[in-house]
């Protein structure tokens, strides 16, 4: 048993540096290289995003090989959060949601003449923490192989119901919204020929709705779309702010990035830890690990005034979030993003089944994955050190420039999918929903994932019941992952009780007091 142990452990290493190799082949190299370049422009750029370029490009990777698709798409989605901090630093302007802590305390140091200072540390932490990420990322195939390998269709079913219940009840003020739009994104993914019974549902006789609705123009409309009509509705540049030249004191930021190790090291197991939790979102998780830096600070004074320690904290989680969604995606086919939302797509472009397949067949494409995480960060923030002062220009350009661009691009995107004409009209239409989401403050993460994940909860609920009858509900495994959906759906509940005692206990002592007081006086 040990030696048998002893060559698995070795042929994992196997696969691991076989995996390099393939990553470093010339056309897979020169994707990844075109991936980073387009991602290293939307993270300087606000308002676009990681996940809305993402569904912009995701059609581009039609005929593709597996690690080719994750070398441009993945290389283009971990870049925008490193470079969206470099926005957030200069103009106070987050160049991504996720970037939003960056501007608490990158920002004031811009301010007072320390950009440089600011830019070196948030892009060295980011840095390192994308390769603790990447690490943890490869640490967990061993340790989540013979955990996907002993679940069945009951469990993955189980499983593809906790992503949503996640999403559901971490949407925002109004559960009920995010319940209704899962809901919606349910009947969309029910759309089609029902794969056991093979008659149409929900077609209306159209022979375009008989293989689904493609989940390609739905990403692009949805996100891209919507967003790119926002922007074009503002008519305002993308950044309006003047900012000083200097940009000294790089080599003190770097400094600055290891003499606090240890905050860079806690803000990415941060960043990693909520990352796995599907729905918890990149910016709860850059500001838990702030909050975390700020606690246990010699100087919490300092914070929100330009602390080094705060810009380390954002920039260190900022990418260790990316890796962490990236694990329940792969292993289990639930999404910790909207971007690993979005890059499920390319899971079904390239034929890959999210699950067991990437932790066995396909562990040379999961290894690529962590190669592609360290090699296009380490190429970005050599680029950015490079381009600094160059960069602030690019801030300046005025988003109804982009919106042709985006436009052309939105429409090859939703017709090159399945050169179908049709797929335009759904791609208009998810864009209509998303900006009605948008403006109503309706969550489309809950859709988008209930689509994704419609198919195969129907597939795995069909072979529990071919398999099982209804007697796997009784099974150990499937009553605890369905006594922790139950928690997640309450616990936004649990959690507004308590801070409403926490915050009448108070009024009560006070009243109390009051009442001595009176007495006293009688």
């Amino acid at each position: 048993m040990p030696g048998f142990r002893l060559k698995g452990r070795f042929a994992l290493f196997g696969t691991l540096f076989e995996s390099l190799g393939q990553v470093l082949e010339p056309e897979t190299l020169l994707l990844m290289l075109a991936g980073i370049a387009i991602g290293f422009v939307v993270g300087v750029l606000p308002g676009l995003g990681g996940s809305v370029t993402l569904a912009l490009m995701l059609p581009f990777v039609f005929g593709m090989e597996p690690v080719q698709a994750f070398a441009f798409l993945l290389g283009m989605w971990v870049v925008t959060a490193t470079t969206g901090d470099i926005t957030s630093v200069l103009f106070g302007v987050p160049g991504e949601a996720t970037s939003a802590a960056t501007v608490l305390d990158g920002y004031p140091m811009t301010k007072r003449g320390e950009a440089g200072r600011a830019l070196g540390a948030v892009l060295l932490s980011s840095t390192q923490g994308a390769i603790l990420g990447a690490i943890f990322l490869a640490l967990s195939v061993p340790i989540l192989r013979p955990l996907v390998l002993a679940f069945g269709p009951p469990e993955f079913f189980m499983l593809t119901l906790l992503g949503l219940t996640f999403v559901v009840s971490l949407s925002g003020r109004n559960v009920l919204k995010g319940f209704i739009m899962a809901a919606l994104g349910m009947l969309v993914a029910l759309v089609g020929i029902d794969p056991q019974a093979g008659v149409p549902r929900y077609t209306f006789d159209q022979l375009y709705l008989w293989d689904g609705i493609d989940i390609v123009p739905l990403v692009v409309g949805l996100f891209a779309g919507a967003e790119v009509l926002q922007l074009m509705l503002s008519k305002s540049s993308i950044a309006n702010r003047e900012t000083s030249s200097e940009l000294s004191g790089i080599g003190q930021g770097i400094r600055d990035t290891f003499r606090h190790w240890s905050v860079v090291v806690r803000s990415s197991a941060i960043g990693i830890g909520i990352g796995i939790i599907p729905g918890m979102g990149g910016s709860v998780s850059q500001f838990i690990a702030y909050g975390h830096a700020q606690q246990t600070s010699k100087h919490p004074e300092e914070f929100g005034k330009g602390s080094i320690e705060g810009v380390l904290a954002a920039g260190a989680n900022n990418n260790a979030k990316d890796a962490g969604a990236l694990v329940p995606t792969i292993a289990f086919g639930i999404p910790g993003s909207v971007g690993a939302a979005v890059l499920l797509g390319a899971f079904l472009i390239t034929g890959l089944n999210p699950g067991p397949e990437m932790l066995t067949e396909n562990l040379d494409v999961t290894f690529s994955m962590v190669w592609i995480m360290v090699l296009a960060n380490i190429v970005a923030v050599a680029v950015s050190f490079l381009l600094l002062r160059q960069l602030i220009k690019l801030t300046f350009i005025p988003g109804t420039w982009l919106v042709p661009f985006l436009l052309i691009l939105l429409g090859i995107g939703a017709y090159t999918a399945n050169n179908n004409f049709n797929d335009i009209f759904v791609m208009l239409g998810a864009a209509v929903l998303g900006i009605v989401a948008i403006q109503w403050d309706w969550p489309r993460v809950p859709f988008l994932l209930a689509v994704v994940l419609g198919g195969l909860a129907e597939r795995y609920l069909f072979l529990s019941h071919e398999l099982h009858g209804w007697s796997w509900l009784s099974e150990p495994s499937v009553l605890g992952i369905g006594a922790a959906m139950v928690f997640v759906a309450l616990w936004p509940y649990v959690r507004a009780i308590l801070r409403w005692r926490s915050a009448a206990a108070p009024a009560e002592v006070e009243e109390s007091d009051r009442e001595k007081v009176s007495g006293v006086g009688e």
